[in-house]
């Protein structure tokens, strides 16, 4: 496995940071490679050793999250919904200003389908999922039900400056999906 160079790792971080940084500031359309390079104090050849622009910084930026709660569940397989619960939304709050940013902006939409895509890949290692009262009911649609569930209480949480603590969030969210399971 290639190591990659610190600094080129602490550069792609300067301008990811700015990017979010940006984005809550303003409109991404509105957002220019001259503005990232200047917030992430860069030079433009910089950003595009590294982008092709400032769509492929917002993909990578995406993937990258997607990525990291991935991991987070892979190991955790056995570990129960509140624990998962738990996990998932300690890296949400640590990561806020993304989530925030990329839930209500223009492409809310777009980053619900990738959100709502890797909840319900999870969801189905979860075999209880589809039994009990739910034998009967089309898997799609209880995957379906339940992600939107799951990215409900998270966008509330993250834009809505919840004062309930995750552990509290953690614990109820699995108490409302396991009792219908």
């Amino acid at each position: 496995m290639v190591k990659t160079d610190r600094r080129i790792l602490k550069t792609q971080l300067a301008i990811k940071n700015a990017l979010v940084t940006l984005m809550t500031e303003k409109d991404f359309e509105k957002i220019t490679v001259k503005d990232i390079c200047r917030v992430a104090n860069v030079g433009n050849r910089t950003f595009y050793l590294h982008y092709f622009d400032k769509y492929d910084l917002q993909d990578k930026l995406i993937a990258d999250h997607m990525q990291a709660l991935r991991s987070l569940c892979q190991p955790q397989n056995t570990i129960s919904f509140k624990a998962a619960h738990l996990i998932w939304f300690k890296y949400l709050k640590d990561h806020q200003q993304f989530f925030s940013t990329m839930l209500k902006g223009p492409g809310a939409l777009t980053f619900r389908k990738y959100f709502l895509a890797l909840i319900i890949e999870q969801l189905k290692h979860d075999k209880n999922i589809f039994k009990g009262q739910n034998t009967e009911i089309d898997e799609g649609l209880i995957l379906t039900f339940f992600g939107s569930a799951i990215i409900g209480v998270a966008e509330d949480y993250l834009l809505h400056d919840a004062a309930v603590s995750i552990d509290v969030i953690a614990s109820q969210l699995s108490q409302l999906l396991e009792r219908n399971i």
